[in-house]
């Protein structure tokens, strides 16, 4: 079975050379390319699963060695794979979800006249993501990182002839390069203390290694989490993402890219649990972009914006749970899975919504779509539920388990960080009730476009809505699946390890809290969108509220403090060069020109002048003999 490994990268990435090299020739059929050999890699994945659910525990490991990569003296890079119960989640996580999108995206690019390049870019992510989840060294996993920020870059610019995507994608780039960077000095610093970067010997010899160092690796690798992830402070590339197609935000924050960082950090979890520092830098992290997050949700009027402050915000759940360490790990894994499903089904009602409405994005120009898109109100619905964390669903069991692991981590922390997480659902479930309502009731606020077109709201054809419905069965079930017996801790526990902790508050406590802050979000949401007309243009708001609508200034924060600052050192190093380096040489030039000029005079070619000069050399020379004599 290990000889499989393999053809789950293999099957997407020769989809994508197929697809971006096969020509014209392919447009009328190329997306079913793309798409057959995403199902590919879901069914290779579904069958290694089924194989390793019949080993024990210990057993279920694999690995597949191809080739050595960079084969030095003291320096040995390995291709080589390694599938556990970890990487298998991701797996099929990726291929499942990316599979639905593909099936999705026929649909939604229809009309497209660049549809076979746009599946060979899906092809490419998949199989980029696929090889930093399967890879069995950092170097390796490394180079799939790159080729999802490649990836990345080419979807959400892939209308390009918009100057909004153009900037957006350019924008994710750069940012994710500062992430980028904290991950090749982790590995460069790992191979100086350990030797190597496999993960193997890397994890199994933190016991031994200064704690200084493993700091230095854990914040390196969260920086580059950060990136991947877009949490807090390289956040601000996530809301322009939206620019691309909508499948693109679907795959992007549901089942690869975002999920990324913390991939990394759970599976890094020995640096983690070793370095406290580094590990409590992850927490802080976590919990302020989960507030972050949700605070831009709040005010986004855009419905892709408003789920993307949603994703940046859950995601920002899941850091907060690795950083708590072995106690929450499992339920950041969980909880991933689970938002893999209802993230992903929301999204692709947001372009469900967009398709009938002429590409519409603002929800205040939506309302009473309920009863013109049925299937898309029913399956959005169940994935707003699942998010908020209603009784039943899949965000009830896996966010439930975090704010309990937060809980569980005892002392004056734990409270904090049970705090902030409490806080975090009851602003979720307030903004994501406000794009319910804005979407989805009240009375219609429809508005011609620039052309005078009418809006003519309509259900989205079957190769839409099937993935949709088929994410919404996810997100009701699977978080209760995944609890029955603790079978979702059972099956991660022997990678990722995992611990109880002290929690100060029952598990019941938790829950009546999480239900009584739910209700609360949800009632402030209706008063003020459900019992009161919604303005076409949003009213001017609150200080916050603007700042909010601006993403909390994280743009203007970094124009001023990194463009404007790099603008200023730039000047600085230019006045620098110009004055003191240019100064130097040119002076030195200046000097030695000035020098041979005045030397060039004694060598002028006329007789006349060598005679004076031999004349009143003769005489200096005799007046210092007959000085010396007379001394």
């Amino acid at each position: 079975m290990d000889n499989l490994i393999a053809l789950l990268v293999a099957a997407p990435l020769l989809g994508a050379a197929v697809l971006l090299c096969g020509g014209r020739r392919l447009d009328r059929f190329g997306h079913w390319i793309g798409t057959l050999l995403a199902a590919v890699s879901f069914v290779i994945g579904a069958v290694l699963f089924v194989d390793m659910l019949g080993k024990g525990a210990e057993h279920r490991a694999l690995h597949q060695y191809l080739f050595s990569w960079i084969p030095v003296e003291g320096f040995q890079a390995d291709v080589a794979f390694q599938l556990d119960q970890l990487s298998m989640t991701f797996v099929l996580l990726i291929t499942g979800v990316g599979t639905l999108i593909h099936i999705y995206s026929i649909g939604y690019m229809e009309h497209d006249e660049r549809r076979r390049r746009f599946f060979g870019y899906l092809n490419l992510f998949l199989a980029a993501m696929l090889l930093l989840v399967l890879a069995d060294n950092y170097l390796l996993l490394y180079v799939g990182w790159e080729g999802v920020g490649l990836a990345s870059y080419l979807l959400i610019g892939f209308w390009q002839h918009k100057p909004s995507a153009a900037t957006a994608a350019k924008k994710a780039f750069l940012v994710n390069r500062v992430g980028d960077m904290g991950l090749s000095i982790a590995i460069m610093l790992m191979f100086t203390t350990f030797g190597t970067f496999a993960f193997g010997p890397v994890l199994a010899s933190t016991g031994g290694t200064s704690e200084g160092k493993l700091t230095a690796i854990g914040l390196m690798l969260l920086l580059a989490a950060c990136g991947k992830s877009a949490q807090v402070p390289l956040q601000s590339w996530l809301g322009d993402a939206m620019e691309g197609p909508t499948p693109v935000s679907a795959l992007i924050h549901a089942a690869t890219m975002v999920t990324a960082g913390v991939y990394l950090i759970v599976r890094s979890g020995a640096i983690f649990n070793a370095a406290p520092d580094a590990q409590l830098v992850v927490v802080v992290v976590g919990a302020v972009t989960l507030l972050f997050g949700a605070i831009v949700g709040c005010a986004k009027d855009d419905i892709k914006k408003a789920l993307a402050g949603s994703t940046m915000s859950q995601i920002g759940y899941m850091i907060l749970a690795a950083g708590i360490g072995p106690i929450g790990y499992v339920f950041a894994i969980m909880h991933l899975v689970t938002h893999g499903f209802f993230k992903a089904g929301l999204f692709l009602g947001a372009g469900s919504v967009m398709h009938g409405m002429n590409d519409e994005v603002d929800m205040r120009k939506f309302g009473g779509l309920r009863t013109y898109m049925p299937v898309t109100f029913i399956t959005f619905g169940l994935g707003y539920l699942a998010i908020i964390g209603f009784p039943g669903l899949s965000g009830f069991f896996s966010k439930d388990k975090i704010i309990e692991a937060a809980f569980a981590k005892g002392g004056t922390e734990g409270w904090i960080l049970g705090g902030v997480a409490l806080l975090g659902a009851a602003i979720t479930a307030f903004y994501m009730t406000r794009v319910m309502l804005l979407t989805f009731f009240g009375e219609k606020r429809w508005q011609p476009d620039a052309e005078g077109h009418e809006p003519h709201p309509h259900e989205s054809p079957k190769s839409m809505t099937i993935p949709m419905i088929v994410l919404a069965f996810g997100s009701v079930f699977a978080g209760g699946f995944f609890s029955i017996g603790d079978r979702f801790l059972n099956w991660l526990e022997p990678v990722t390890g995992h611990s109880h902790g002290e929690s100060p508050v029952g598990a019941a406590t938790v829950t009546a809290a999480t239900m009584v802050v739910l209700v609360i979000g949800v009632a402030i949401a209706w008063t003020m969108y459900g019992r009161r007309p919604v303005p076409v243009v949003a009213p001017h708001g609150s200080l916050l509220t603007r700042a909010a609508r601006r993403d909390l200034l994280q743009d203007d924060f970094n124009h001023v403090v990194l463009v404007r600052g790099g603008e200023h050192l730039t000047r600085s190093l230019v006045y620098v060069d110009h004055t003191l380096v240019d100064g130097v040489v040119n002076g030195t030039a200046a000097s030695m020109g000035g020098l041979s000029g005045r030397l060039r005079k004694l060598q002028n070619g006329y007789a006349r002048t060598y005679a004076v000069s031999m004349f009143g050399g003769t005489a200096v020379v005799i007046a210092a003999t007959l000085l010396m004599r007379a001394v």
